[in-house]
């Protein structure tokens, strides 16, 4: 085949491309305006139109939520700007927009195919012991370089970064060590490293490691029965050591305890005898101003006894004096009492005088009045008669050793008793007669 056949063949594609394009055309333009100029056109161009969109709205939506710990980057599929989002509402237009969520919070790793020794990918000792040791890892994305990285980060972070980054560091880390330091004596240095090492690897990227631990350690079974026997002999031993650590402390303890309480005694008994010196002092500091107070009282005693004898001196003569003026005043009662009665005494001796007096005059003149004042005293159960009496008689001479009456005169008295009392009533009157009228008799 020549050059000008080619170009002959590639003419008349070219003619057929063009009329085949016209055609097309033709038929799209034809339909365009049947859709636009006639009413079944426009009603399924409508239809079509509203489907479109709905298939657009339900394959990418124009809003989306982002949740709480979470941050969002939009990116621009047109210009491919990135922009950050937090949480809330927002704004994405279909098929310009594409957002990328990311968790801020702390997530966790555990490569689960090597905790055991007998798993798929047990992790090996320097002994090229399979071991399986659990190992868990806590991370988070770093919340200011997100954005800057967003345009280089895969969508699983933890995936496709951090897993293989930890994988490759607990391999090599664990294969430099011997089962003895994984299992008892280097754990925390061990632990350290791997965190050491990762830290940074892992900033690279935009996540922080919180923290590394290493949990149980699974090893052979035979290995670790040897392992365990050996740890026991190494604990007992160390247990021992401790022990002897101990006791020597504890002596060491008591003898502290000893010093101390030597000491304490030795303060106490100083402490003690200040104590007693400065109540000495005190005492004596006391005394000394007691003793004034207590001479001063005493003297106060010693004035008050005075006082009190004063007192009682003066009260006794006080007393003394009271009773003599009541003495002088009771004798000179009595001298007035006396002088009252000897002036008393003396009237009525006067008086008497007078009365005896005239009582002798009287019975001068009527001698008779004796003898019946006699009879009137002798007893007034008895009645008297008196007669004239004989010279020198006297009704009383008896008596007074006189010789008695005549006979006659007394059988007379006594036989006539009722007559005398006759005759002496028709002499003298009735018994009941005064003196005067005795004595007027008498006279007559």
């Amino acid at each position: 085949m020549n050059i000008q056949n080619i170009q002959e063949k590639l003419s008349e594609v070219l003619k057929q491309s063009v009329f085949l394009a016209r055609t097309a055309g033709a038929a799209v333009v034809s339909r365009v305006r049947w859709f636009a100029f006639t009413p079944k056109g426009r009603r399924i161009a409508t239809g079509l139109a509203l489907a479109g969109t709905v298939f657009m709205v339900a394959s990418s939506p124009p809003i989306t939520l982002v949740e709480p710990g979470q941050l969002g980057i939009r990116m621009n599929l047109v210009t491919g700007n990135a922009s950050e989002l937090r949480e809330g509402w927002a704004l994405l237009v279909p098929q310009v927009h594409r957002l990328h969520l990311y968790s801020l919070k702390d997530q966790v790793y555990r490569p689960e195919r090597s905790i055991h020794a007998n798993g798929p990918a047990p992790f090996q000792s320097a002994e090229g012991l399979s071991i399986g040791i659990e190992v868990t890892l806590r991370y988070a994305l770093d919340p200011a370089r997100i954005s800057a990285l967003a345009t280089s980060m895969p969508e699983d972070v933890g995936q496709e970064i951090v897993e293989p980054v930890i994988d490759g560091v607990l391999r090599r880390h664990f294969a430099q060590h011997t089962v003895r330091e994984i299992f008892a004596t280097q754990r925390r240095e061990i632990q350290k490293a791997i965190t050491d090492e990762i830290t940074p690897m892992l900033a690279k990227d935009g996540v922080i490691l919180r923290s590394v631990t290493l949990g149980n350690v699974d090893l052979p079974q035979q290995y670790r029965t040897g392992v365990e026997s050996l740890l026991a002999e190494e604990l007992s031993a160390e247990k021992m050591r401790y022990t002897l650590e101990l006791k020597e402390k504890q002596i060491k303890e008591t003898a502290l305890h000893a010093e101390a309480d030597k000491v304490r005694r030795e303060k106490a008994a100083e402490a003690s005898a200040a104590e007693e010196i400065i109540a000495a002092k005190a005492r004596a500091e006391a005394m000394r101003h007691i003793l004034p107070f207590k001479e001063k009282e005493i003297e106060q005693r010693r004035l008050e006894a005075e006082a009190a004898k004063v007192s009682r001196l003066t009260q006794a003569s006080a007393e003394a004096d009271a009773r003599r003026i009541e003495a002088e005043g009771e004798a000179d009662a009595r001298r007035k009492l006396a002088e009252s009665d000897a002036y008393r005494l003396e009237v009525t001796g006067k008086a008497s005088s007078e009365q005896l007096a005239r009582e002798s005059e009287l019975i001068t003149k009527n001698p008779l009045l004796i003898q019946k004042t006699l009879a009137d005293k002798l007893s007034d159960k008895i009645q008297v008669i008196i007669a004239p009496p004989q010279a020198g008689g006297f009704i009383a001479g008896n008596l007074l050793g006189q010789a008695a009456p005549s006979p006659r005169h007394a059988n007379t008295m006594g036989s006539n008793r009722s007559g005398a009392r006759h005759s002496n009533s028709s002499e003298y009157g009735s018994e009941s007669g005064d003196g005067s009228e005795d004595a007027q008799s008498q006279e007559e």
